[in-house]
């Protein structure tokens, strides 16, 4: 993966702002050729730097509006199975591996409260999960952010 210049900041910085800018908006605003601004976008789009777009849909967007964090406690012989298993949950929409007691955190989108229920019952009986435990979101603070880590303007 090549690594993000301050060309490459610049212009996701200006997409966070704008998500539909144009090519031609892009190098009116930051100054640069059109060449320039449709090469980077081209390198930046192409190649594994951004998530996909629904990524950034809001919860409720999808009539989901509460989030949990489940921990689950996996049996190691089982793992590729249960991640199968997890993946075809459509409400799970992020697994990761974590270290500590628990061995994934899945998020997971529901309806309301009797909705969790049904989803963390379905992630209960995925083969491999030995337990789980759930959060709920109550409040977001900091949304997911990427800005402040790229090269300054």
């Amino acid at each position: 993966m090549a690594k993000i210049d301050a060309t490459d900041g610049r212009i996701l910085r200006l997409l966070d702002r704008t998500p539909r800018a144009t090519i031609q908006y892009l190098a009116e605003h930051l100054g640069i050729a059109r060449g320039t601004a449709q090469a980077h976008t081209n390198r930046l789009f192409d190649g594994d730097h951004l998530a996909p777009v629904s990524t950034r849909l809001y919860p409720a967007s999808v009539e989901r509006p509460l989030r949990a964090l489940v921990t689950a406690e996996v049996d190691q012989s089982e793992f590729e199975h249960t991640i199968d298993t997890l993946a075809a949950i459509p409400e799970v929409v992020e697994c990761v591996a974590i270290s500590g007691p628990s061995d994934l955190q899945i998020e997971i989108l529901a309806r309301d409260a009797d909705d969790v229920y049904r989803i963390t019952q379905r992630i209960m009986q995925a083969r491999g999960i030995r337990r789980t435990a759930t959060s709920l979101v109550l409040k977001e603070f900091i949304p997911r952010r990427m800005h402040q880590l790229l090269a300054p303007e």
